[in-house]
């Protein structure tokens, strides 16, 4: 049985990303700083006739990254690596410190790296493996929170180069652009304004937004064979944002035709 690696495992998207791997029929090593949520996701995997172990991770510390990824390796073929764990700080560039951005790069971007090169040489050898890196619609256009966003467009290249210099290894690179997610992870924005969904509703061609199961089908189909001549993409899991806006295609084109939906 393969082996799959999800760091912040214990989050809402990490979770349901877990179970739907563990569908597949890989063995799960829940990675989270957080042992308890890391926990709750094995445990619930185990409960539904899954294997899984859970790991204490900390992404920013090469170490801690190494021994992970080490652990994972000595109970068996590691073929997914998902690099998952993500957090923001400053919501706009005036407000944000050095201590912000540099922290925002170094937990989304410098540890997504960290992760990958401590399973490159084992992919390597296997002639195979496959990197998810979950990106964000961030790093595609501005939505805020710029240190985050200018870590998830670092992402978005390193998933290209993976692809590009690795390729000759098996190994596969893409990544996954969610868009707004029901999580946990918006609770503070949902303190400061209980409709903030459904305002955000009007924003997405879809008018809706995603829920962590969608963001886990696309993971599990990339990592599955039948992405098996994908890679070096990211597919956007976006309710149709960066596709456009609707209100805006109504403005610049003085139809009523794009503002009819409600």
């Amino acid at each position: 049985m393969s082996i799959a690696i999800v760091t912040g495992a214990g989050g809402d998207i990490g979770r349901a990303i877990c179970r739907s791997l563990a569908q597949q029929g890989h063995a799960i090593f829940a990675t989270d700083i957080n042992m308890e949520t890391a926990d709750i996701t094995a445990g619930e995997i185990v409960e539904a006739g899954g294997k899984a172990k859970s790991v204490r991770l900390d992404i920013t510390d090469p170490q801690s990254v190494s021994s992970a990824v080490s652990s994972a390796i000595a109970e068996g073929p590691v073929q997914v690596l998902v690099n998952n764990a993500g957090l923001c700080h400053a919501e706009s560039l005036q407000s944000s410190s050095f201590e912000d951005w540099k922290a925002d790069l170094d937990f989304n971007l410098h540890g997504s790296y960290l992760c990958f090169k401590a399973i490159e040489q084992h992919f390597i050898a296997n002639r195979s493996g496959v990197v998810i890196n979950i990106a964000s619609v961030n790093g595609q256009g501005v939505y805020g929170h710029p240190g985050y966003s200018v870590a998830k467009a670092g992402l978005l290249h390193l998933t290209r180069q993976i692809a590009v210099e690795y390729g000759q290894y098996g190994i596969r690179a893409n990544a996954v652009a969610p868009g707004t997610v029901k999580t946990a992870g918006w609770q503070a924005r949902a303190d400061k304004n209980p409709n903030v969904f459904e305002e955000a509703k009007r924003w997405y061609p879809l008018r809706e937004v995603a829920d962590p199961e969608d963001v886990a089908q696309g993971v599990a189909f990339l990592a599955s064979d039948k992405a098996k001549a994908i890679t070096g993409i990211c597919l956007p899991i976006d309710c149709g944002l960066t596709a456009g806006q609707a209100e805006m295609a109504g403005t610049f084109s003085q139809s009523n035709d794009y503002q009819n939906l409600t």
